[in-house]
């Protein structure tokens, strides 16, 4: 009895293995012999339907493409995105459609939207643009995100119903509603169901269901949801009155939020200009307050740091994302350098007398400025931005933060606290404050007041050339850069007290953020002689600014 139930037990174990063997073989075979006769089938359909849109008119275009749409997946959508920026060709010989780019020198590359195969050299006369108009430009668009809706990644899918806000078609409808069946992400069906509730609003003849779904759309900063409620308060006369209240009072909500973000933008914008300006001015801070000396030529410290930067992506065009971490120590020592070189050749001869050092460091500002035209030519050169400080951190949709202005406002704050560590923590830093207190006392005290000018010009101009690195990322880099934001940092200078650097922080930002909130109102120029205006009669009334030194002879 025993030898049976373990004869039954070997030949049930022996069934199971040899069933499991079978099935992984069927299953493989499914998967190897499946999409291999539907894959040559989609491939041929789809060649005969580009073939066949190299021909037919712009009124006929958008069939063809539901066709390629119905029939092919997400790998369709370089086709149509080409289509969309107008780099769809054909060869007039074969009618066989490519995706053509622009290479150096205007030479052109092709490559086949199917097989991805790609052709060198193309010339111009051998292919032809296949036309798209406004109305196929939308219908692509309509088709990308219908494709996205169905295959895409979570940001896609997002991306796709937000693009469909502006056509809730019945067709998108039909979508939408099959894609909440599906959808599991919380943020896409939260996006689906507003797309769905605006469509109740616009479309149902129901006043319950229309003020449900507005309680969905209240408070959203969506311009399309914005757009909708508006109509409704402005266009929907004869219907529900407690419709239209609800509507304004969903408006109402929606306009006090775009307000307040809007405040939050020139806010940051102010900030943003501020760490420039704090980027600027922190080294002029240091050698007016300690020397006492009028440096016309600071804003060319700060050009030289941007020069400093396009060279280094000169030497590293492989390497633009590291690049700016090679330029900021390479600008440093650049402009540091020649800080000391001005000071070892020119300042030192001139101390105590203020007009002769302003006029010589005028001259000197020329002299660099010259130079550069005569080694970088003077037109304005592009500095790459690296691909982590490109796009936009979006916070909601009327509010985004762009991340290169905010990687300079948080280094302009890392510059500065590193500095205070500088002059708090250091001999050198012991002997600037000393200098800047009471030079001849220091001198007594056996401080070399010589070697502490020159590493506190050097060090001043040192952090210019950073502040260059910094606005090469804003802006263009010429010969001319620093000429627009001497006269900001000396007023930022001024305003917080000469030698504080937390007058200078406090300076920077005040006048980086009055100027942005006084701009919309009064314009850019006006904006500047108001804050100009403002710093002469603030200095009548306080001459030292915001922070003065402190100390026996600060006078």
């Amino acid at each position: 009895m025993r030898q049976e139930q373990i004869l039954q037990w070997l030949l049930a174990v022996i069934l199971s293995l040899l069933a499991f063997l079978v099935s992984i073989n069927v299953y493989a075979d499914e998967v190897a012999e499946t999409p291999s006769a539907p894959s040559a089938v989609q491939k041929t359909s789809l060649e005969a339907l580009l073939t066949e849109l190299t021909k037919v008119s712009l009124s006929k275009a958008p069939e063809v493409l539901d066709k390629i749409e119905d029939i092919s997946g997400k790998e369709i959508l370089p086709l149509f995105d080409a289509m969309l920026g107008g780099d769809l060709y054909y060869q007039l010989d074969s009618q066989r459609v490519l995706i053509v780019t622009k290479m150096a020198k205007g030479s052109l590359r092709g490559s086949d939207p199917l097989s991805g195969e790609w052709l060198d050299s193309l010339d111009k006369k051998t292919i032809k643009k296949i036309r798209v108009n406004n109305s196929l430009r939308s219908h692509l668009r309509e088709a990308m995100a219908r494709i996205n809706l169905k295959t895409g990644t979570v940001e896609e899918r997002r991306t796709a119903v937000l693009s469909m806000l502006d056509d809730l078609s019945p067709h998108n409808i039909v979508l939408l509603k099959d894609a909440r069946q599906s959808e599991k992400n919380a943020d896409v069906l939260k996006m689906i169901e507003l797309a769905l509730a605006m469509d109740v609003v616009g479309h149902s003849a129901n006043s319950a269901e229309r003020l449900l779904a507005m309680e969905t759309l209240s408070g959203r900063l969506e311009p399309p949801v914005r757009n909708l409620l508006k109509g409704v308060v402005d266009n929907d006369a004869e219907g529900d009155r407690k419709v239209r209240a609800t509507a304004a009072k969903a408006l109402g909500t929606i306009n006090e939020k775009r307000e307040f973000y809007g405040f939050v933008e020139q806010l940051f914008f102010g900030l943003s200009l501020g760490s420039v300006l704090l980027l600027a001015a922190i080294g002029l801070a240091i050698t007016f307050g300690v020397m006492g000396v009028i440096n016309m030529a600071h804003g060319e410290m700060i050009m030289l740091g941007a020069y400093t930067t396009y060279v280094v992506q000169l030497l590293m065009p492989n390497l633009i994302d590291y690049s700016l971490w090679v330029a900021i120590p390479a600008a440093f020592l650049v402009s540091g350098a020649v800080g000391v070189l001005i000071e070892r050749t020119v300042i030192r001869h001139l101390h105590g007398r203020p007009l002769e050092s302003l006029l010589a460091t005028f001259g000197i500002s020329l002299i660099l400025q010259q130079a550069v035209r005569t080694i970088f030519s003077p037109l304005n050169r592009q500095v790459s931005t690296p691909e982590w400080m490109s796009g936009s951190l979006e916070i909601n949709p009327v509010f985004s933060i762009t991340y290169n202005r905010l990687y300079i406002l948080l280094f302009a704050l890392l510059v500065f606290f590193v500095l205070q560590l500088i002059l708090k923590k250091t001999s050198l830093g012991l002997n600037v404050r000393a200098v800047s207190q009471n030079r001849d006392m220091a001198k007594c005290m056996g401080i070399r007041t010589e070697w502490v000018d020159a590493m506190t010009f050097g060090l001043g101009s040192g952090i210019a050339g950073v502040a260059g690195v910094a606005l090469s990322q804003l802006t263009n880099v010429g010969p001319n850069l620093g000429q627009s934001y001497i006269i900001d940092s000396f007023m930022v200078v001024v305003f917080g007290g000469v030698g504080n650097l937390l007058g200078t922080l406090v300076g920077g930002f005040t006048l980086g953020i009055a100027n942005k909130f006084l701009e919309p109102v009064t314009g850019a120029v006006l904006a500047n002689v108001v804050v100009l205006v403002f710093i002469i009669l603030f200095i009548q009334k306080r001459p030292k600014g915001l922070f003065p030194q402190k100390g026996r002879a600060a006078e």
